[in-house]
C-alpha cells in the first residue's frame, strides 16, 4: 500500500488523515496516510526518514512550507510563483516534485461560499508561509490583496517576492488603526497562527461590519477565536478553513493519483457527521 503523510508542528489538530480516508473510500484508491510531528529544527531529517521508509508523497503544514520549497528538485508553476510548497510527490526517478495546492484550494472554497469575486478587496492577516502560499491565485483571479503583519518587514518580503505586482500591497499595523475607516475591505482572511494558539490578531474592531466576509484558515469544531471576535463586532458572514483544507487536499490527491475527488460530497459528509 502506498504511504503518505502530513508533516508539521503542531500536528495533533490535523484532520488530513480523515479527509484522505474519505477520498480513498470515494475513489476506491487504497492508501495509508499518517501524521508526523516534526521538531522545529528537524524538518529535513524527519522528511527524509519518512521517504527512506517508503513514503512517496507528503503534505507539509506550518511552519515548514518554505523549507519544503528548498528541498524540491522540480516545482509546479503554482509552487514557483508562491515560493512555498505544501504538497510533495516522489517521482519514479526519486526526484522530489513540489506543488502548492493551498491557494487554489482556498479560492475554490471562497467561490463555493460566495465570499469572493474578481474585484474583491482583501485584507490578509499574516506574512508567513500560510499567507504567502495563498496569494498567487487570489491576485491572478483579479482581487486586490493588502497584507498586514505584526512584523512589517516580513510583509514587505512577500511584496518583493511577487515583484511588486500592482494588486498586492502591504500596510504597517499601526496604519491600519489610523486609516481603517477610509478603506473598505470585502473580505478578511486570517492566515496567522493565532487561532491555533487561542489568540486573536491585533486589528481594529471598527474594520468589522455586517457586510464583510471573515475567513479563518484554521478550523475547529467550535468557532475559532478570530471568528468569535468577528461575530462579537458585527460580522454575519464567517467561515473557518475546513472547506479549504478539503479542497487543497483534493488537489494533492490528484497530484499523487491522477483522480480528483468530489469535494462537495466530502464537505457535506464532513460537516454532517462533525468530523472535526
Amino acid at each position: 500500500m502506498k504511504t503518505f503523510a502530513v508533516l508539521g508542528n503542531p500536528i495533533k489538530h490535523s484532520k488530513s488523515p480523515i479527509i484522505h480516508k474519505l477520498f480513498s473510500e470515494q475513489t476506491k484508491i487504497s492508501q495509508k496516510y499518517i501524521k508526523i510531528y516534526v521538531p522545529i529544527n528537524n524538518f529535513y531529517k524527519k522528511f527524509f526518514h519518512f521517504i527512506k521508509n517508503g513514503g512517496i508523497g507528503a503534505n507539509i503544514t506550518i511552519p515548514f512550507k518554505k523549507k519544503a520549497y528548498k528541498l524540491c528538485d522540480f516545482l509546479t508553476r503554482r509552487a514557483q510563483y508562491s515560493g512555498v510548497v505544501n504538497t510533495i510527490k516522489i517521482l519514479e526517478s526519486k526526484k522530489i516534485l513540489g506543488d502548492n495546492t493551498d491557494g487554489i484550494g482556498l479560492l475554490k472554497d471562497l467561490q463555493n461560499l460566495k465570499f469572493i469575486n474578481n474585484t474583491s478587496n482583501i485584507l490578509l492577516l499574516g506574512a508567513g508561509g500560510a499567507a504567502q502560499g495563498i496569494i498567487y491565485p487570489l491576485i491572478k483571479f483579479g482581487c486586490n490583496v493588502t497584507i498586514v503583519n505584526r512584523t512589517y518587514q516580513n510583509a514587505k518580503n512577500i511584496i518583493n517576492h511577487f515583484n511588486n505586482i500592482k494588486n498586492l500591497n502591504c500596510l504597517k499595523l499601526e496604519d491600519l488603526f489610523i486609516i481603517n475607516n477610509k478603506i473598505k475591505y470585502n473580505l478578511i482572511i486570517n492566515a496567522t497562527s493565532s487561532s491555533i494558539q487561542g489568540n486573536i490578531p491585533n486589528i481594529p474592531s471598527t474594520i468589522i461590519n455586517p457586510d464583510i466576509f471573515c475567513y479563518d484558515l484554521f478550523y475547529n469544531f467550535n468557532k475559532t477565536p478570530f471568528l468569535k471576535w468577528c461575530i462579537i463586532h458585527g460580522a454575519k458572514k464567517i467561515s473557518d478553513g475546513i472547506g479549504m483544507l478539503i479542497e487543497q487536499a483534493a488537489y494533492s490527491f490528484y497530484l499523487w493519483h491522477g483522480i480528483i475527488p468530489n469535494t462537495k460530497i466530502i464537505i457535506k459528509k464532513y460537516k454532517k457527521y462533525n468530523l472535526y
